[in-house]
């Protein structure tokens, strides 16, 4: 495994961050629902390669993501050694005050999670979502408030229009708040809008990308067929999939996925984060590792170094989804 700086900080990660929608649930989907004993060999494999990175948040599954992290994870090694970072923002429940970004929330939030998580401190705490109310100036002191006590040590955040991550870069350079050092934003082979505006906004701000969904809910590991559906119960239960890809230009990308890995006898996955990992702005893929040989397989990617003549391939067939601006 290699390690680098999360963005423009001294915090560093792991390149591969293992992602934990999964944990906790039972009951939402059949290809990816983990309960507490069967998360166990996840974290035990993840650290055996050398991952120390691991992402949640309080909205996946309620709370039970960041509970079996502290479970399985915290405590089982010393926390100096392993990073966890975990987001805020959604909807928890119909309490008019239990979403959002809002000091009070955010408070109670924080306390909440620690407890969960079976930790004295977050890593890396992430705005999940924006909201429609709160002005950044609010949730950017609150968040510092918890980094001043110790509670936090970064902050960072996740899919949003650039313009609003350019203010609260802004806003922490004018008034000496915590600056974000992270992005958790889409970002894959088939999957590039973010490169318009997002990802030179992190460029300019020193931001490190650790983007979710690199395999593009798994489009990218060649499991998927034009008529639809695929050989994993996820490509033929994750209707959600539809909605974002299955073009034409998406199946010629991952030919050529497929192309590459043949030639270097490497996976399609390991092709397609190998791809993520040659960006400058990059520094950990998210991924959600269902089987523990996926974590063997990401792990391995680390060390694969494509030619510019393949990332030149594999771009090539790209088609934006909202056409460039004249």
């Amino acid at each position: 495994m290699k390690y680098v700086p999360l963005g423009r900080s001294g915090l560093m990660v792991s390149r591969i961050c293992v992602g934990g929608n999964s944990w906790g649930a039972a009951g939402r989907r059949t290809w990816s629902a983990f309960g507490l004993e069967e998360s166990r060999p996840f974290f035990k494999r993840a650290l055996d390669v050398g991952i120390n990175f691991f992402d949640t948040a309080d909205a996946y599954n309620l709370g039970e993501s960041e509970k079996i992290i502290g479970e399985c994870l915290v405590g089982q090694v010393p926390r100096e050694e392993i990073v966890i970072s975990t987001k805020v923002g959604l909807k928890m429940s119909d309490k008019p005050n239990d979403i959002g970004l809002g000091r009070k929330h955010l408070v109670a939030s924080l306390e909440a999670q620690l407890k969960r998580l079976r930790t004295d401190y977050i890593d890396v705490y992430q705005v999940h979502r924006l909201d429609s109310m709160t002005p950044l100036e609010e949730f950017m002191a609150t968040l510092t408030d918890m980094v001043r006590a110790g509670k936090v040590r970064y902050i960072g955040g996740s899919t949003m229009p650039a313009y609003k991550f350019a203010q609260m870069l802004m806003l922490a350079d004018w008034k000496g708040y915590a600056k974000p050092v992270a992005m958790q934003n889409l970002y894959n082979l088939i999957q590039r809008e973010e490169e318009r505006e997002m990802i030179p906004v992190c460029l300019e701000g020193g931001v490190g990308l650790i983007p979710y969904s690199p395999l593009a809910r798994g489009f990218l590991s060649g499991t998927r067929t034009k008529g639809g559906g695929g050989a994993t119960e996820r490509a033929q239960k994750d209707n959600h999939q539809y909605t974002q890809i299955y073009r034409d230009s998406d199946f010629a990308i991952s030919d050529r996925v497929g192309g590459i890995a043949k030639q270097r006898n490497i996976t399609h996955s390991q092709v397609a984060l190998a791809w993520m990992l040659s960006k400058s702005v990059m520094a950990a893929p998210i991924i959600g590792a269902t089987r523990l040989e996926y974590l063997d397989d990401a792990a391995k990617a680390v060390d694969v170094t494509l030619t510019a003549e393949e990332i030149k391939s594999l771009e090539a067939p790209y088609e934006w989804r909202v056409p460039p601006a004249n």
